[in-house]
């Protein structure tokens, strides 16, 4: 299931639900505090966009953050949710 962006609505997702080419703002992470950190570390903060740049369905997720990629497992996307910007 992929997340459309509605109209008035925000909708808020785990990480790997969103398409490749979308933009969209961290809202929450739902993780334990080292993983929390690890995040952090990479500029992966609550309220910072960022862009999915490759999701294929399977395997790690790519996403931009600022001018980096950054390769995520997708165990760790289902811990980040986020809402389109």
């Amino acid at each position: 299931m992929t997340p459309e962006k509605p109209m008035g609505k925000t909708t808020v997702c785990p990480l790997n639900e969103f398409q490749a080419g979308t933009t969209v703002r961290i809202v929450k992470v739902d993780a334990g505090r080292g993983l929390k950190n690890r995040l952090a570390s990479m500029g992966l903060l609550v309220n910072a966009d960022i862009r999915v740049v490759r999701n294929d369905g399977a395997g790690q997720i790519i996403v931009g953050v600022k001018n980096s990629k950054i390769i995520l497992g997708r165990g760790m996307c289902h811990k980040i949710f986020a809402s389109f910007c």
